[in-house]
């Protein structure tokens, strides 16, 4: 009998987010294929996000729990992470390790070297070097991505456009970076309808328009520029709601600037809302926000495109690589400026845009049918599995 290819991913937490679900069904795709026997190490899923632990263990899938292993630095804990790391490595003859998010992608890959794992590849999710940290911690973050590409034999990008900014920041060479785009259950956004009973239990009227937004409700996701644009919005378009799905530590911030602004009786936030209701959460969209200020590729672009929605995104990382700029949506450029500026931000570009979809009924179902077209095969999770597959496979072979 043929030994099974032993593969561990491992990842920091599995909280509610795009590379959590990417990770999750990544080893759930791989573990149905006979070739594998899959194992996911990972962080508890602390904070308001969300956990898809419990989804992980209804589905049967291998779990590792470690318990010191956190996102933020913590350097007793992080101590611990690297050698429980290192011990379950060394012990379980893997041959292949495959990391996700920035710690467990440092602490992981350190550890897979050092436990003497013969495979060793790294999915970048979102750069953890960015305009908007400070200089210092992109300093260390860029050097600790620089030394564990030495010995990574594959680093996957959700978008072409990652790869190339960590190939500019000489991460590493161009070569070793693979784009996979990141899977989904794409069916589920193909094929929904509205659904109205959805829409009445919100309170959303039949007349009234409504602008989504899907996304943890932290900095850098841009909830702040909606809020200031959507009371010009509401003011030239009484009938509109702005539903704003997820949750987090700036919930009680957002709902008073939402006050403040004299419009909280037209923004909507649904707290947590598990995964498979997103579908129908856009089908009552008629326009997606997503104006994000750090993404890989954001997963609420393509499952909006998929649903047939019309989609503003600032133009960052991957998101031009899917949005035709003035076809299925708008892309527009992402605030030049500092934290603590952000507040003067001017979003009449923001304004501008929603204002001409809510216009124009017509324009918004072009751009929807548009938008279709662009997402099929690869975004399906069953497209990525083959291609990690393919991956795994080929390095096998180079051994």
């Amino acid at each position: 009998m043929q030994e099974k290819i032993k593969v561990v991913h491992i990842i920091t937490r599995l909280i509610l987010g795009g590379a959590q679900e990417n990770t999750l069904l990544t080893v759930e795709g791989l573990s149905k294929i006979s070739d594998y026997e899959v194992t996911l190490f990972t962080g508890p899923p602390l904070g308001p996000e969300g956990s898809l632990v419990e989804e992980a263990k209804e589905k049967g899938l291998r779990l590792v729990l470690i318990d010191c292993l956190r996102r933020n630095i913590h350097p007793w804990l992080d101590f611990k992470s690297f050698f429980k790391l290192y011990s379950l490595l060394r012990t379980g003859s893997y041959h292949i390790v495959h990391t996700h998010s920035s710690k467990a992608g440092i602490l992981g890959r350190i550890a897979a070297w050092c436990a003497g794992v013969p495979i060793i590849i790294h999915t970048i999710h979102g750069l953890p070097f960015f305009p908007y940290q400070n200089k210092f911690m992109n300093f260390i973050t860029v050097n600790l991505e620089r030394i564990t590409a030495l010995f990574t034999d594959k680093i996957i990008t959700v978008c072409d456009n990652m790869a190339k900014k960590a190939h500019k920041a000489k991460v590493a060479p161009l070569n070793k970076f693979l784009t996979i785009y990141s899977g989904m259950a794409l069916d589920e956004f193909l094929k929904v309808k509205e659904n109205k009973k959805l829409k009445e239990t919100l309170g959303i009227k039949d007349n009234e328009l409504v602008i989504g937004k899907i996304a943890r409700l932290f900095e850098l996701k841009g909830h702040r520029f909606l809020l200031k644009s959507a009371k010009e919005v509401i003011a030239q378009f009484p009938n509109t709601k702005f539903l704003l799905i997820g949750d987090g530590i700036l919930k009680d911030k957002l709902e008073k600037q939402a006050l403040d602004l004299g419009i909280a009786d037209k923004i909507i936030f649904t707290g947590l809302v598990p995964r498979e209701k997103i579908p129908d959460y856009i089908s009552i969209m008629d326009i997606v926000v997503h104006v994000s200020l750090r993404e890989g590729l954001a997963r609420a672009i393509p499952q909006a495109l998929a649903c047939g929605k019309p989609i503003i995104s600032f133009n960052i990382d991957g998101a031009d690589e899917i949005i035709r700029n003035g076809q299925n949506g708008f892309l527009l450029p992402a605030p030049n400026m500092s934290e603590e500026e952000w507040d003067s931000y001017d979003c009449t570009q923001l304004t501008s845009s929603i204002l001409k979809l809510l216009q124009n009924d017509n324009l918004r179902k072009k751009m929807g049918d548009e938008g279709r077209k662009v997402v099929d095969p690869i975004f399906r999770a069953e497209y990525m599995v083959e291609k990690i597959d393919d991956l795994y496979k080929k390095l096998l072979k180079e051994i």
